[in-house]
């Protein structure tokens, strides 16, 4: 199923479009604010389809850069932090309290609380135009989203040999395992007459939220506690958390292989040895994680080449995603993002360089045949696949998509 909506009409000014036009389908919409023009621009992939002026926030309450979605959607919502002012046709964005919405101050300068302010008009076209989880991507100069192409990007595959698949026969529905997302497919009960056609019907998928980062302390865990039961020490239930099971069984871990027991606990040297005596060869230093539906699906460790450079920040999101074809388009940009020096220390980033385009940060990037298989058999128009190397933030929880919070280059 095709989800575009090519209006055909070119860039859409604040004046020129009406709510019932753009009132078609916003799954693969994304929506760019630029704090510097106090503009927003809403692509359909590579196409503008809507520009506004917006204010964003005012000093002492600066609207956060960086890739975010539509959480929840309310045609009128009161403020909850500042004295209920009226918000209508709210889009939020983060639980701690920035939206997009009406206002009736849109100077065309930072000027609000925190939110992005669109004038009426727009505010209520734009609510009418996306859907839950729809992307806002905030930055300070504009970016605009790029074609990308790489072997690293994912395409969809069918979750059945098409050869199995038939029609004008006999048909009764059945259901084939589709990776734990069923899909309803027509199977012939008798053979088909001579020159019968062949045909699928497809669910549409919800779309999948990729992010690909570094492995943190949570995912290094798991995996200790893993190879540790499956050495013989009991490390308690692999949930990625050290309590004293876990401490008891790294410590004795540690005796055994003569490695020091104070200090640090996950040391890197600690994870290469327990890695080498697991039989499991070197410990694996990316993720990639998958959301759908606001909820985590699965995750699994990666491959990245030249760890000691920086990956960059980078975002990008699938349209014309043909199941049947096995073919996606990939729209993608990349972010500014300032990583500070202890969070370089700590990540093992000695070249401040990061790569300065998605494609060169993804050519860095080894995936496992059956992750990408998974993902393949779950990939449907407007899934989005984020790259960063800080890892999930602290906007990220309950009812989100991975939100990635961007930070300015400090100035001297």
């Amino acid at each position: 199923m095709f989800k575009s909506i090519y209006l055909g009409i070119g860039l859409l000014a604040l004046t020129a479009f009406s709510s019932a036009t753009l009132a078609a389908d916003g799954g693969t919409l994304q929506i760019f604010v630029s704090k510097n023009q106090q503009s927003l621009t809403v692509y359909d992939g590579g196409q503008i389809v809507a520009t506004s002026k917006v204010s964003t926030g005012k000093s002492g309450h600066t609207t956060p850069s960086g890739v975010f979605s539509i959480l929840e959607k309310r045609k009128y919502h009161e403020s909850n932090l500042y004295s209920n002012a009226p918000m209508p046709w709210m889009q939020r964005i983060t639980w701690s309290g920035v939206a997009l919405h009406e206002s009736n101050s849109v100077p065309s300068y930072p000027a609000s609380h925190g939110c992005v302010r669109l004038p009426g008009a727009f505010a209520r076209s734009l609510f009418q135009m996306t859907e839950r989880g729809a992307h806002v991507i905030i930055t300070d100069a504009p970016v605009a989203p790029q074609l990308i192409s790489s072997r690293t990007l994912f395409t969809p595959e069918l979750p059945a040999d098409n050869s199995m698949l038939l029609s004008d026969a006999q048909l009764r529905p059945t259901n084939f395992d589709g990776s734990e997302i069923p899909v309803e497919v027509a199977v012939a009960e008798v053979l088909p007459k001579v020159g019968a056609s062949t045909s699928v019907t497809l669910e549409k998928l919800p779309p999948l939220r990729i992010l690909i980062t570094r492995r943190g302390v949570r995912e290094m865990v798991f995996d200790a506690q893993e190879i540790l039961t499956d050495l013989g020490f009991d490390a308690g239930q692999p949930d990625g958390h050290i309590g004293p099971m876990t401490i008891s069984a790294i410590n004795g871990f540690k005796r055994w292989k003569g490695l020091p027991t104070k200090g640090e606990i996950m040391t890197a040297e600690f994870m290469r040895t327990l890695y080498h005596a697991g039989g499991r060869g070197e410990p694996p230093l990316g993720q990639i994680m998958v959301r759908q539906k606001f909820k985590p699906v699965f995750e699994a460790p990666i491959t990245i080449d030249h760890p000691e450079k920086a990956l960059g920040t980078h975002f990008a999101e699938a349209t014309a995603v043909n199941r049947f074809s096995g073919k996606a388009e990939w729209h993608g940009v990349t972010l500014e993002d300032y990583i500070s020096s202890a969070t370089r220390k700590r990540l093992g980033i000695t070249d401040d360089q990061a790569s300065d385009s998605m494609a060169a940060a993804l050519d860095r990037i080894t995936i496992p045949d059956n992750i990408r298989h998974k993902i393949a058999l779950l990939l449907d128009e407007g899934s989005s696949l984020t790259i960063n190397d800080t890892g999930i933030g602290p906007e990220t929880g309950q009812g989100t998509d991975f939100i990635t919070i961007t930070h300015r280059n400090p100035q001297g």
